[in-house]
């Protein structure tokens, strides 16, 4: 007797699904891109032609030593304090208030004589506050 032996099917890959996939990705990828267009300004910059004032600016210069000194407009005070700070400002006379204060401190002063600074002025009426800071010396220098 013979028996019939089933057929054998040929093996084969179905892309269908693969490229219907790719394609939907391929979609997804273009919908959600967004393009950006960089917009860009020509600008003509002016130049100064001018020369610096003969006089330079008036302006309360505090410098704040290493130790907590003060020094204003080259005249060290006696007393550190903040008592001592807000009688020598008080000197200098109401109308400085509207000048510039220039707050030069040493890199090694304390955060404190800095903002003790700020603070006594902002109370007198000071508004026009800079910072600026120097380079402690080397040792053996």
């Amino acid at each position: 007797m013979k028996f019939p032996r089933p057929r054998q099917e040929e093996i084969s890959v179905n892309l269908t699904p693969l490229i219907d996939v790719v394609f939907l990705l391929l979609i997804f990828f273009m919908v959600s891109t967004t393009f950006t267009r960089e917009t860009q300004l020509s600008l003509t910059l002016p130049e100064a032609q001018g020369t610096p004032p003969e006089q330079a600016p008036r302006a309360v210069e505090i410098l704040v030593s290493s130790a907590g000194e003060y020094v204003i407009n080259g005249e060290k005070l006696i007393d550190n304090s903040d008592a001592g700070l807000r009688s020598a400002l008080l000197r200098l006379g109401q109308d400085k208030t509207e000048w510039p204060m220039l707050i030069t401190a040493d890199a090694y002063a304390s955060y404190q004589a800095v903002v003790t600074v700020m603070d006594v002025a902002g109370q007198l009426g000071f508004d026009k506050l800079s910072l600026t800071t120097r380079e402690a010396a080397e040792e053996g220098q």
